[in-house]
């Protein structure tokens, strides 16, 4: 049984070594590849600076009509955690497909550009801040900040929606993965009414124009469809 279970795992490590040397052998890959990793490294410093420079200038809260009528629930963990989860699990889905990886890393890159510009713009304070539990400075500044809007929790997964749009297992799993997120937000007053709802079309409109710049690495990641 263990020896059965080996050869499976040897077989779909030379199944990625193939499709990886495959891959590495075309041109545009070979520079697609660095290039979108190299703008995901930049894009993610901008965000950190985003939400540090919008937590910094917030100032007070207002009222919504959602979480002014309900109670702060504590899903910090489940915040959090849950990120994580999703975050190795879209390594699964990405990884083992090089196809995938360029595309996958120019639209993320897209979303977190136009999200530091969008946080940048407005500076307002949480809805109703309360004492979260302490994951250290790292963790608290990049989850716990005043970036409301738009929401990243929503809009993340629901990205992943559209670009797995044909297929449909992992469609729904990043559709209930968006559902769950736009909840717990709520829930624990993270986001405003506001940042949630207006995550899917702006997102929506990521999907698009990520799809125009990039046609080439579009059409690379629909033959892994």
């Amino acid at each position: 049984m263990c020896m059965d279970r080996e050869i499976v795992v040897g077989a779909w490590y030379i199944r990625i070594a193939r499709r990886y040397r495959e891959s590495w052998l075309e041109r545009h890959f070979r520079f697609s590849l660095p290039i979108s990793l190299a703008m995901f490294i930049v894009s993610m410093v901008v965000n950190s600076l985003a939400i540090d420079f919008a937590t910094d200038h917030a100032s007070s809260s207002v009222t919504d009509i959602i979480l002014s009528n309900i109670p702060i629930v504590h899903v910090d963990y489940l915040f959090v955690y849950g990120t994580f989860v999703v975050i190795a699990l879209t390594a699964l889905f990405v990884l083992p497909y090089p196809n995938r990886i360029p595309f996958a890393l120019y639209a993320t890159t897209l979303f977190f550009f136009i999200r530091s510009a969008f946080v940048t713009m407005t500076h307002i304070a949480p809805f109703a801040a309360y004492i979260s539990p302490d994951f250290g400075q790292t963790i608290n500044n990049m989850f716990f900040g005043a970036d409301l809007f738009f929401s990243g929790h929503t809009g993340l997964p629901f990205l992943g929606v559209l670009v797995f749009w044909h297929k449909p297992a992992i469609r729904n799993f990043y559709f209930f993965v968006t559902i769950f997120f736009a909840t717990i937000v709520l829930l624990g007053h993270l986001h405003y009414t506001i940042d949630v709802f207006s995550a899917f079309f702006i997102t929506y409109g990521i999907f698009h124009i990520a799809q125009w710049l990039f046609p080439a690495a579009w059409a690379r990641f629909e033959t892994t469809l």
